[in-house]
Order: C-alpha cells, then sequence, then structure tokens
C-alpha cells in the first residue's frame, strides 16, 4: 500500500484491545515495509476504528464479513465523513486483512469488493450574470491597446460562445489551405459563426453574437500593428498572438485572464473554462432549451451537459414563485 502523508516523525498508538494480530501487522509495515511512522499512524487509527465496530458486532476482527464491512461504511457516511476519506480507510483494512490471509489466519478479504460511497461530482464554477458581463465590458484606461484588445476579444468568445481554452488557442485568423487539415478552426465573422475543432476532433460551428464580433473586429485592425515590415515574417497565422508574433499558449491565455479578472475588480480569479460554465448555465437559465445548449458546447452526450440544471436552484425557485399559480397562493387562503 501506498504511504500516506508526510514522513514526520509521530508516535504510534496501541490499538483497542492491544488484538495480537494486529500488533504483528503493524510490526510488519514498519519494519518488513518501513513505512513512515506517520503511515503506520494512520493505518493504526484505521484498526482501532475497525476494532470498534468489531465490537458493536461483539465479533472478533478475523470472524468480520463484507455484510459487516459495507455496515461500518454506511455508520461512518451518515455520520459524515466523506467517500474519500471512507476510500482510504477502506484501503488500510484491505491491506490489513489481505496480510492475514496470506498468514493462513482467514480464508476470504471481507473488504476485497466493498467500495467507498461515490464523491458527488462538484458542480462547474460559474460567474453570476453581473460578474459575467462586468469582466465582458471591462477597459481598462491606459492599458496598451494592442493587448487591451486582444484581451477583450478573447473574453468576448469564451464568453460568448462557450469556447474551450484549447479551441480558443487554435483559431485561425483567417483560414488557409492546411487550417481544416491541422484541425485548426477560424471565424466567419460575414457568417457571424466560429468554425471549431473539439474534442475528439469533432468539428461544430456557434454563433458569434454582435459585441464578440465587434471586439472582433476591433482586435484584428490592431493585430499585425507590431509586425509591420520585417516584422510580419515573425506573425504566426493565428487568431490571437503574442507580442512576439506567435500563437499563444493555453497557459498564456489563463494567466491573461486572470490578470483581467482581478483588475476588474472580480474576487474570484477566472480561468477560461469557467466562462465556458458561465456561458452554458446563463444560456440554460434564460432558454431552458438543453439540447441547444448541447449542440453549443459540443457535448458527445446530454448528461454531461445536464449538470448546468443544478447551477442555480435559487433562479428556478425564483422562477417558480413568481410565474407559477400555485406558488403565489397566501397561506390559509380559500
Amino acid at each position: 500500500m501506498p504511504a500516506r502523508g508526510p514522513q514526520a516523525p509521530v508516535a504510534v498508538a496501541v490499538p483497542l484491545a492491544a488484538d495480537p494480530v494486529v500488533l504483528r501487522y503493524l510490526e510488519h509495515v514498519r519494519v518488513e515495509k518501513r513505512l513512515a511512522a506517520r503511515t503506520v499512524t494512520l493505518y493504526t487509527l484505521d484498526l482501532e476504528k475497525l476494532a470498534q465496530f468489531a465490537a458493536g458486532v461483539k465479533l472478533p476482527l478475523m470472524q468480520l464479513t463484507s455484510a459487516h464491512i459495507r455496515r461500518f461504511v454506511a455508520q461512518m457516511h451518515s455520520a459524515g465523513r466523506s467517500g474519500r476519506g471512507i476510500a482510504l480507510i477502506l484501503s488500510g483494512w484491505r491491506g490489513f486483512f489481505t496480510w492475514a490471509g496470506r498468514q493462513g489466519l482467514m480464508a476470504h478479504n471481507p473488504v476485497q469488493d466493498v467500495r467507498a460511497p461515490k464523491a458527488p461530482k462538484p458542480l462547474p464554477k460559474a460567474l453570476g450574470v453581473d460578474d459575467a458581463v462586468r469582466l465582458a465590458e471591462f477597459d481598462q484606461a491606459g492599458a496598451d491597446p494592442w493587448l487591451e484588445a486582444r484581451d477583450a476579444a478573447m473574453v468576448e468568445l469564451l464568453y460568448g460562445c462557450g469556447l474551450r481554452v484549447g479551441e480558443l488557442v487554435g483559431l485561425d485568423a483567417v483560414p488557409g489551405a492546411d487550417t481544416r487539415r491541422q484541425g485548426r478552426g477560424w471565424v466567419d465573422l460575414q457568417a457571424g459563426e466560429a468554425h471549431v475543432f473539439g474534442k475528439g476532433s469533432k468539428r461544430r460551428s456557434v454563433p458569434v453574437g454582435s459585441a464578440a464580433t465587434a471586439a472582433l473586429q476591433a482586435w484584428l485592425a490592431l493585430r499585425a500593428t507590431p509586425f509591420g515590415g520585417e516584422g510580419s515574417a515573425r506573425l504566426d497565422g493565428a487568431l490571437f498572438v503574442g507580442q512576439r508574433g506567435a500563437r499563444l499558449t493555453a497557459q498564456s491565455i489563463w494567466l491573461r485572464l486572470r490578470q483581467r479578472s482581478q483588475q476588474a475588480g472580480l474576487t474570484t480569479p477566472v480561468h477560461p473554462h469557467m466562462l465556458r460554465h458561465s456561458f452554458a448555465s446563463h444560456l440554460l437559465q434564460s432558454s431552458g432549451d438543453l439540447r441547444a445548449v448541447q449542440e453549443l458546447l459540443g457535448h458527445a452526450n446530454i448528461t454531461t451537459t445536464q449538470v448546468y440544471t443544478r447551477l442555480d436552484f435559487q433562479h428556478l425557485a425564483k422562477v417558480y414563485d413568481a410565474a407559477h399559480p400555485r406558488a403565489r397562493r397566501k397561506p390559509g387562503g380559500a
């Protein structure tokens, strides 16, 4: 089993009832496996907990079954222990019973097929509408016009079109002969569409709104300015380039976006995928059209998109209170 935690010297506690089998196992992991003192302490605490559970059902450790272990897991979970914490405890128990089996002390490992409860998937972080609009409309006074135009256009495409950062990086300024062949995308301003290659090299088209169109036009008017004359040879064909003319990397976009969100006064550091989440959440709140949001995001499976239906239950509750005839009935009314 892998060691857990820093290898700081910590005194090893004595397990409850000082079970000789447990003591032999702890000596094994300390001396033969040479695990850190901190790790041995964690295993000791895990086995103390197991001894407490076993005492509760009046059985020695070697007579516990998978049914008992599952009951112990349920008790820990109902007491508020996280799935990850339970998984670590089970790992310690599993190692003990595996060793006991090798010693011929029991025929079956009762923890072998027991799994910890799955941790709930965290909701994607999305900005509130006001914060998203504040970031999109932010204009830093006195900033380099070239950088300001570029960064504003990037924000508009990320929030206005829901692009992934990799899709943004892969956009070309003008589609060339190798654009499609090399899995890159482009923006057709005349048609108001962005053509991108997402996960699995799947191509999709998303509408580009008027705000994003205006931001892109402002950026394209300045994009080549620092690279005139001989410098034009250094200008990459990418839509978004750095000050040396090369295509921006995803990391560079992350850093610029974090900096811009701080300058705009947002308390939450913003990253590109947060703007994609905000795009999906706000669009779904306004339209309620899950299928359309799925298409715009390029999700192969609608279950991936459904996570956004859980993002803002309070918003849905307000809509219900404002719109449903039964929601507004006064308590005690006829």
